[in-house]
């Protein structure tokens, strides 16, 4: 029986990708060595891999998937992975690439090439359904192939981890820190730092500076969409998402009574001071579907476009309403288990509405803004 060769089981290797970072083992020079022992029966393949950290919280995933990678290959009678931890050099090197060849963390997202789109969910009051929203705009988005991420900037009432069924903290590589994944996901939030039923009591400048790690300690790698699920209100994350994030664009969430739409948009107004981009409004809570097919509307009617309407006369730009989502109990239960509604239940009311919405967002034309346009001044 033919033994493969170190060449072989190094190639297959670069199809294991690290379930965190998203990039291939190989590429992310976690593969410490590669050894291979013919026999009889076949060849007994030892495989190094030095971890990111010692606790690493995905190593039993890296272990199975090298496994099962290797263990496919021809002639490979058994595998066995070594673990280790990076060296700090390692773990410099393995920054300095993440970062594209920067030695210090910056916001990638606020780069003048940068084209991911960022999207903050906004709301007048709590209460109105807004991280559910944002859930489920997140996991639609990646289940349509676009590599996502979500910041729970609500660093007050962060809820996103629990909606998106994250458990565990976040990796750490010295200054670096790799996000959970969920459901495709990348997300981070406070609440994955502080211990449970521990209230966050912070004031502003901290809260500013929280906002700023999670946007540039974080490795977000290359995303195509970037959610940000704000505190309700207009104070001070909803400045320094402005802030650091100049090309941010603001989606307003409100439900169709009269009292919550008045301040929701006294949140979306903000973004005619901060020269943001208002894209638009979703209304939840629209209405109970009766047995017989009527609808129940709990919380009024006419909200969301009330919303819409004044907010387009008040930028002079139009602001339409994106989308109604109607009373769900799939929505609530699907939020509480970890799976928001729009993988759990899609054919369900409220998932139907959502995916209509992230769909409308994830196929915006955009705009100049960032881009190169190659072109030379010409003097007259």
């Amino acid at each position: 029986m033919s033994s493969p060769t170190v060449e072989s089981v190094t190639a297959a290797l670069a199809g294991v990708i690290d379930p965190e970072i998203r990039r291939p083992i190989t590429e992310l020079k976690m593969v410490r060595s590669v050894d291979v022992t013919p026999g009889a029966d076949g060849a007994q393949v030892v495989v190094g891999v030095d971890l990111t950290t010692a606790g690493c919280p995905l190593k039993d995933t890296i272990t199975k998937d090298v496994t099962s990678t290797v263990q496919a290959l021809d002639g490979v009678a058994s595998v066995r992975v070594e673990l280790g931890v990076m060296s700090d050099e390692q773990r410099t090197e393995l920054r300095t690439q993440l970062r594209g060849g920067a030695a210090e963390p910056v916001i990638p997202f606020a780069q003048p090439d940068n084209l991911t789109r960022v999207y903050a969910i906004a709301s007048g009051k709590g209460g109105v359904g807004k991280s559910s929203v944002t859930a489920n705009l997140a996991v639609a988005m990646a289940a349509e192939g676009l590599k996502v991420g979500v910041v729970d900037a609500d660093v007050y009432g962060f809820s996103i981890p629990r909606m998106l069924g994250v458990t565990h903290q976040p990796t750490k590589v010295d200054d670096m820190i790799l996000p959970p994944v969920a459901h495709g996901v990348k997300v981070i939030s406070i609440g994955m730092f502080v211990p449970a039923g521990r209230p966050v009591v912070w004031r502003g400048p901290m809260l500013h500076r929280a906002l700023q790690q999670f946007l540039a300690d974080v490795f977000w790698g290359d995303l195509d969409v970037l959610l940000l699920d704000l505190p309700p209100g207009t104070g001070d994350i909803a400045i320094s998402v402005a802030q650091l994030l100049p090309s941010s664009e603001l989606v307003v969430v409100t439900t169709p009574q009269v009292a919550a739409a008045e301040v929701a948009e006294r949140a979306g107004s903000i973004a005619l001071q901060t020269r943001q981009q208002l894209v638009g409004v979703v209304e939840n809570m629209s209405w109970l579907e009766q047995p017989d097919g009527s609808r129940l509307e709990i919380f009024g009617s006419g909200g969301g476009q009330q919303v819409a309407d004044n907010l387009a006369t008040a930028s002079g730009a139009p602001v339409p309403l994106l989308g109604q989502v109607p009373l769900d109990v799939a929505l609530r239960e699907a939020g509480d288990g970890g799976t928001p509604v729009t993988l759990a239940r899609p054919d369900s009311p409220a998932a139907v509405a959502l995916l209509e919405v992230a769909r409308s967002l994830a196929h915006r034309s955009r705009g100049l803004a960032g881009r190169r346009l190659n072109l030379s001044p010409v003097s007259g």
